[in-house]
This record gives structure tokens, C-alpha cells and sequence, in this order.
């Protein structure tokens, strides 16, 4: 069983358990956070789109951290310009407390029930007629 969630402008692979480092939340350490899904999978059930509102995925907030210094040089050489800078991202280490489906199910259910709740009148039944064609149908004019 897996997610793929949207944080910061990124996706993420996740499982229960399961502990990455995201961008930069604003909660405390040890708070608790929603996670948008955007993908629910577990085994053949597949659940997106408008079912996703029966997913649940929170984490727990382990700490905020700081990522690795990134070195930014700009030389041009012959004319005496040379710029040294850095960056260090801020993130956030999150652990993957859970990871639920309500009741209900996801698209493979879904689409057997559809196809168990459709009246036999909306199958398309083929149509045969002892008249012959008209001249109109045939010509097309």
C-alpha cells in the first residue's frame, strides 16, 4: 500500500512508516500535518480523482533541517568578475503515521459496480429491419 502526495511543490512516494525530507512546513516539531494525495494504491485498487476524498495521509513533524550548501560561482574571465555565493534550503523531516482508506472503494470496484447497475435498456441492442435502405441513407444526399 502507497501514496503519491503533493508537498511544496513536489511529489512524493510514501508508505506508513516511512520517514522524508519535504520542504519547509510552518507546524512545530511533533505537530501533526494533512497531506494532499493524489494517488492511493493498494494491491489492484487504484483510487484518484474524485475519490481521493476518502484518503487520508498525516505525518508526524520530526524536525526541521537544513539541506547542504550549495556553492554558486560566476566567472568571466578577462574582465575581473568573479561572484562566490551560497544556499542552504530549509526542510522539514517528516514521518508517515498513517495512510487510510475510508469505506468505500476505488476504481475497480467502481467500475464493476457500473457495469452490474446498468439496465439492460442502456446496452446498445442491434437493430434489424426487413425494409430495404432508402434512397437517402445510402446516397447521403
Amino acid at each position: 500500500m502507497y501514496a503519491i502526495i503533493k508537498t511544496g511543490g513536489k511529489q512524493y512516494r510514501v508508505q506508513q512508516g516511512e520517514s522524508l525530507l519535504i520542504e519547509r512546513l510552518p507546524d512545530d516539531d511533533g505537530a501533526t500535518v494533512t497531506l494532499k494525495p493524489l494517488l492511493y494504491v493498494d494491491g489492484a485498487e487504484v483510487v484518484d480523482g474524485d475519490d481521493l476524498a476518502k484518503v487520508t495521509v498525516e505525518g508526524r513533524i520530526l524536525a526541521h533541517e537544513r539541506g547542504p550548501k550549495l556553492r554558486i560561482v560566476k566567472f568571466k574571465p578577462k574582465r575581473g568578475y568573479k561572484r562566490r555565493n551560497g544556499h542552504r534550503q530549509d526542510l522539514t523531516r517528516i514521518e508517515i503515521t498513517s495512510l487510510k482508506l475510508a469505506s468505500g472503494g476505488g476504481r475497480s470496484s467502481a467500475a464493476t459496480a457500473a457495469k452490474a447497475d446498468k439496465p439492460a435498456a442502456e446496452q446498445p441492442v442491434a437493430v434489424t429491419s426487413d425494409q430495404p435502405a432508402t434512397a437517402e441513407a445510402t446516397d447521403g444526399t
